[in-house]
């Protein structure tokens, strides 16, 4: 049985008041920005998080903090996912069909690793397990026996989709099958 992950260590920043507050100076609220950005890259990294639900976010330890009773507003965890986003390390997913207000999406991929660093990570995977030529399903690349203990192992399936598909414009993997059981080959 697996030992459980050790608590987060969140920064100093977190448990004074103001650091929940948005700054009006401008070279104060880009700092304040860089430090909360920071802040959900190792939080996400830590828990293993791919994804975040703006609508919950608000309500978790990594906005909230009941020791000081702070909370980032929504409107400021939007403008920290913003930043993240213009950086390369946010990406809003699109809502799904039929959602009441399509305009605001409720779903980010938070990048504690960009996609072609997946990629190379995967393709390193591949390399080191004399894998070239085989053809793995995502399910065996995320979930199996073979990738536990590695850092593939248990990522979300659309984000490794996203770096299969860098792997593809580079030559080295071909995606095949339905939606449900894709396969790819590594090359």
């Amino acid at each position: 049985m697996a030992s459980p992950a050790p608590p987060f260590p969140f920064p100093r920043e977190y448990h004074f008041p103001p650091f929940f507050t948005a700054q009006t100076n401008l070279t104060t609220r880009h700092a304040q920005l860089t430090k909360w950005s920071a802040l959900v890259l190792a939080y996400a990294r830590h828990h293993r998080l791919f994804r975040l639900v703006l609508s919950e976010a608000a309500d978790s330890d990594l906005f909230f903090n009941g020791r000081i009773d702070r909370r980032l507003a929504v409107a400021d965890i939007r403008q920290v996912i913003d930043f993240l986003r213009k950086d390369g390390r946010a990406e809003f997913l699109p809502p799904p069909p039929g959602t009441k207000d399509p305009a605001a999406p409720d779903v980010v991929f938070v990048y504690w690793r960009k996609p072609d660093e997946w990629a190379a990570l995967v393709e390193a995977y591949v390399e080191d397990t004399a894998q070239k030529g085989s053809v793995l399903t995502l399910y065996e690349l995320t979930e199996g026996e073979g990738t536990r203990g590695t850092e593939i192992h248990g990522m979300d399936s659309d984000l490794l989709l996203k770096a299969l598909n860098i792997l593809v414009k580079r030559g080295k993997a071909q995606i095949f099958g339905q939606e449900d059981s894709l396969g790819v080959k590594f090359f």
